[in-house]
C-alpha cells in the first residue's frame, strides 16, 4: 500500500513547515489529490490517521480536494477531461493521449495552532 509512504511524506512536509514557521500543532490538513494520481482516498485517510499518531498532527482533520484528470489528444489536438490514465479521447476515441493534469498530490493548506 503506497498510501502509507505518501502519508509519511505528508507528515514530513508538516514537520518541516512547523520548524520553519514555528508552530506546534496542526488541526487540519488539506490535500489535493488528482483523479489520475493512483492514490486511493480512503486508504490515504486510514494511513494518515495511523502515521500522525504521537505527532504534532495527531487528531488533525484531513480534507481531500479532488482535482480532475486532463489530457491532450494528439489525434484531434484538443485538451480534454480524462478519467483514467490509458483512457480514450472522449471526442474522437483515440488512445493517443498525453496526460496533462490530475496526477499530482500536494499539501495545499494547513490549519495550525
Amino acid at each position: 500500500m503506497h498510501e502509507m509512504s505518501l502519508a509519511e511524506g505528508v507528515l514530513q512536509v508538516i514537520e518541516d513547515a512547523a520548524r520553519a514557521q514555528e508552530f506546534s500543532r496542526v488541526t487540519a490538513v488539506w490535500l489535493e489529490i488528482g483523479q489520475l494520481s493512483g492514490v486511493e482516498v480512503e486508504a490515504m485517510k486510514f494511513c494518515f490517521d495511523a502515521v500522525v499518531r504521537d505527532s504534532l498532527a495527531e487528531g488533525a482533520r484531513l480534507e481531500i480536494i479532488a482535482t480532475p484528470g486532463s489530457g491532450w489528444c494528439m489525434q484531434c489536438s484538443k485538451s480534454v477531461p480524462m478519467t483514467e490514465v490509458f483512457g480514450e479521447c472522449p471526442d474522437c476515441g483515440s488512445h493517443q493521449m498525453q496526460v496533462t493534469g490530475g496526477t499530482e498530490m500536494r499539501v495545499k493548506e494547513l490549519e495550525v495552532a
